[in-house]
């Protein structure tokens, strides 16, 4: 079944924006790429180095505001976790990414233009059988009020979030996601990054936020929304977090099998899950789906003709 191969893009596609920390104007170009590349990021203006990372968790070099990863060379591109979502739901797994610059765009800072970009592509099975990360134990990481658990599922990633901001314009919000590419795109896919004035000052002056305006970020002053046009859902704030644990998630190279739970957390907190779960072997398995599924399916079938068997005989 196609549903169970590994999948790429049919034709390379190609954006430009502006870097939210940076300010940087970026050009970006998704590419196919052959089974079992997984997602790279390509430096192409990396000259003499090293100019190739791979979207994966022990990658990440820095947390701060955003997920970046980062190469032996010291070759960077920050802020993936906007694109890294609409790659994980749209259920790409092999894709080359040339960047020019070492920030991603952040068109109007949610997962939505990505999402039109995947769509424009195309996306096309590859005929080699797709493998996911199925958690058997659960695993939990904590810091502080932060919390992150994953616990081990039949079927899918099923999620679940939750956030408590003192502005009362955010207050506690929650919110759940079954993980399919409808689900993503109709329901979270535009949900925004946000900040809050108090803050800009501090972060620019650490070299983050530079490019950030009201038309790819909520900006919260106090108790007010600056954005004129408010906001897109009315719990936006929690489905941008949602947004970032899909993508933060897929750092682990895999289509992931389990529920997750996040509350208050974020970058550095998805990544310190990631890393508890692969520093003990007996958390995880690596499987063929189509062969799981279909031994599911035959697990399932059993069990119904013995609780018939069961009917009659009662």
């Amino acid at each position: 079944m196609e549903k169970y191969q590994q999948k790429t893009i049919k034709h390379e596609i190609s954006c430009v924006g502006i870097g939210l920390h940076t300010g940087n104007k970026i050009s970006m170009t998704l590419k196919p790429a052959e089974i079992n590349t997984g997602i790279v990021f390509h430096r192409t203006d990396a000259a003499g180095r090293d100019a190739y990372i791979p979207a994966r968790h022990e990658y990440v070099v820095d947390t701060r505001m955003c997920t970046c990863i980062g190469n032996k060379d010291g070759v960077k591109v920050a802020t993936i976790e906007h694109l890294m979502a609409a790659i994980h739901a749209m259920g790409v797994n092999n894709l080359m990414i040339d960047i020019d610059g070492p920030e991603t765009p952040v068109m109007d800072g949610s997962s939505a233009p990505f999402v039109f970009l995947l769509e424009c592509a195309g996306i096309k099975a590859q005929g080699a059988p797709l493998k996911a990360l199925r958690i058997l134990k659960t695993v939990r990481y904590t810091s502080g009020d932060k919390e992150l658990v994953l616990t081990p599922a039949e079927k899918g990633l099923n999620m679940h979030f939750s956030i408590d901001f003192p502005a009362s314009v955010i207050g506690h919000q929650e919110a759940d996601l079954d993980l399919t590419a409808a689900n993503f795109k109709n329901m979270f896919s535009r949900a925004r990054t946000f900040g809050f004035l108090q803050d800009i000052e501090m972060l620019r002056s650490i070299g983050l936020a530079r490019g950030g305006s009201l038309d790819n970020a909520i900006l919260v002053n106090d108790n007010t929304i600056m954005n004129k046009d408010g906001l897109r859902y009315s719990n936006e704030f929690v489905r941008h977090k949602m947004l970032d644990a899909v993508g933060d998630l897929y750092m682990c190279g895999y289509p992931m099998i389990a529920d997750f739970s996040g509350s208050r957390s974020g970058h550095t907190d998805t990544n310190a899950l990631l890393s508890a779960v692969f520093a003990d072997e007996s958390n995880y398995e690596i499987i063929d789906m189509a062969t799981y599924y279909a031994s599911l399916a035959e697990h399932k079938a059993v069990e119904e003709d013995e609780d018939l068997m069961q009917l009659e005989c009662a």
